[in-house]
């Protein structure tokens, strides 16, 4: 299991150090602290808006999951601040990772 592969399933894992517990992001095959083993799990909910923009009538937000985790993704949501917080409501991978989001 890998990120890529979870991601063409339609499920956002992150990995987890088997050693030290530490969440490794960006995505990566061994921990970038202690250099154990990552296992994958599903990232927990919700995130908190960053940053948000809109474009051509369409938005965007950097959302932060776990305190470390910082994804850009599609929102159908106007009206976006930062401090909202949100959950993933569809990923998927198609050369380069996507994430839609929602206001919770």
């Amino acid at each position: 299991m890998s990120f890529e592969s979870e991601l063409k399933k339609g499920r956002f894992a992150v990995g987890q150090c088997t050693k030290c517990n530490r969440v490794s992001w960006p995505p990566s095959e061994s921990c970038n602290n202690c250099f154990g083993e990552m296992v994958q799990r599903p990232v927990k909910e919700p995130g908190t808006i960053i940053e948000c923009s809109a474009i051509d009538g369409k938005a965007f937000a950097m959302a932060e999951f776990e305190g470390v985790i910082r994804i850009l993704g599609s929102i159908p949501e106007k009206n976006l601040e930062p401090g909202h917080k949100v959950k993933i409501t569809r990923c998927g991978f198609d050369q380069t990772p996507k994430f839609t989001f929602a206001l919770i």
